[in-house]
């Protein structure tokens, strides 16, 4: 091959895993190429950036340890799914359970490649993958755009979710007035973008104050989304 070695390293780690995987399997060459230390390192460092700064070589190289930390993310993410579906009832979700939910994302460190690859599906459940965006937004402070174009890109932008809250009624001359209840459909986009601002107050505050329910729910659709998928 004419192409110099460290130029087909840095080709190959500027590719997502997949398709340093497919590139390996063209010729010797680049199956020695796309197998190296160096491409490898490269990968694990761009998806988790947090943890690559503390993490030292080990005997198993660094595609070794990357395909452990894919197993463990992974395991973790099996994990919130289950703890989602218990939560929800028929595909609805209190907003005490959803807040839980992020809290767990939060505590095991999930990255925004790793969000990307375990819940922002359209394979899965619309509740799986609004968690995920807000989690995205609220703990990652992620731009606007960075969240449009990965939603974009995984094919779940226009999917929509519901969400309902309750407000104490007005006291009116001495007399309580029906509590108020609000809804509202919005899509993925929109809650990554301005137009969601309301919903995303309302899902971050939860029931306080004058709200005294928050719930999350899966919009009627002809077909039923599941949990959980069995591709990776």
């Amino acid at each position: 091959n004419s192409l110099p070695n460290d130029m087909a390293v840095y080709i190959a780690s500027t590719l997502e895993v997949a398709d340093v995987c497919s590139l390996g399997s063209c010729s010797r060459y680049w199956r020695e190429i796309c197998c190296s230390d160096s491409v490898w390192w490269a990968l694990y460092r761009d998806r988790w950036p947090e943890f690559s700064a503390g993490v030292g070589f080990s005997s198993q190289g660094w595609r070794g340890m990357y395909i452990s930390k894919h197993n463990e993310m992974a395991s973790k993410a099996e994990s919130l799914k289950q703890f989602l579906e218990r939560a929800a009832s028929y595909e609805s979700l209190e907003v005490g359970n959803y807040s839980k939910a992020i809290q767990l994302l939060n505590s095991m460190r999930f990255e925004f490649k790793d969000v990307q690859i375990f819940f922002l599906k359209p394979s899965l459940c619309v509740l799986l993958n609004v968690v995920a965006l807000h989690y995205c937004i609220l703990c990652l402070n992620l731009p606007a755009e960075d969240l449009i174009e990965a939603l974009s890109r995984c094919s779940v932008s226009e999917r929509q979710v519901c969400v309902q809250w309750w407000k104490l009624g007005r006291w009116f001359y001495g007399f309580r007035l029906r509590d108020e209840m609000h809804s509202r459909n919005v899509s993925l986009r929109d809650l990554a973008a301005t137009g969601g601002e309301e919903v995303l107050r309302v899902l971050h505050r939860g029931a306080i104050h004058e709200v005294i329910r928050v719930q999350i729910l899966t919009p009627k659709q002809p077909t039923h989304a599941s949990w959980s998928h069995q591709q990776a």
